[in-house]
């Protein structure tokens, strides 16, 4: 690993940041400008961080992996969506995050599992190309969404949602790490996203709260 990697554990708290860290690629603790308190221990028996201020899907227009426009507020329309940023180079983080996800989405009911979406943001658009952002999901599950788009709008979108990024850091080899916020942020059909996980959440506190999140 590039980076000790930051809990991607229930944050349950009080006070504590749960939408503001960074872990693996570059990243380093550190709060994101706008990051949200979650203050409320565990309500509605979810186990992943309950937000006391959801988020709103911000009403951007990205470039999906076939290169069409994808409005990130009018073409999240299942009852439940999943955010996550960043890149296909990743060394570790991304790669447990987006596996984790998978296999919890494999072990839910099927009738629920439809409901159920991952939008993948890339945080490093001059690499990452629509057809290989496609190719690097589809080794997780070919169901989830890839979106790229120019690194200013993908930066305001991060700033919205209290994901920080830092940047690109060299490495010794030659190329470079991208810094970036690991936590999946889930949204319920009304563009409102109430609910962190963190690097390190079980599979199976993930199928839970995703089965909840469905069914409500």
């Amino acid at each position: 690993m590039s980076a000790p990697a930051v809990g991607f554990a229930r944050v349950l708290v009080t006070g504590v940041l749960v939408t503001g860290v960074l872990a693996g690629c570059t990243g380093t603790e550190k709060p994101a400008s706008n990051a949200i308190i979650a203050t409320t221990p565990n309500p509605g028996g979810y186990r992943g961080a309950v937000l006391d201020r959801p988020y709103t899907m911000p009403d951007v227009v990205l470039t999906d992996t076939r290169g069409r426009p994808f409005r990130l507020r009018a073409d999240t329309q299942k009852p439940v969506t999943l955010v996550f940023f960043g890149y296909t180079h990743c060394p570790d983080v991304c790669n447990t995050v987006l596996a984790d996800v998978a296999a919890a989405m494999r072990r839910m009911d099927p009738a629920l599992r439809d409901d159920v979406q991952l939008v993948f943001l890339t945080t490093d658009p001059a690499r990452d190309k629509p057809a290989v952002i496609r190719e690097y999901l589809d080794r997780f599950d070919p169901g989830f969404v890839g979106l790229t788009g120019r690194l200013t709008v993908i930066e305001r979108v991060a700033a919205k949602l209290g994901v920080a990024l830092t940047g690109t850091k060299a490495l010794p080899g030659g190329g470079y790490e991208v810094g970036h916020g690991a936590q999946v942020i889930g949204f319920s059909s009304d563009d409102k996203g109430s609910l962190v996980w963190t690097q390190g959440t079980s599979v199976g506190d993930l199928r839970h709260d995703f089965t909840q999140l469905a069914n409500a």
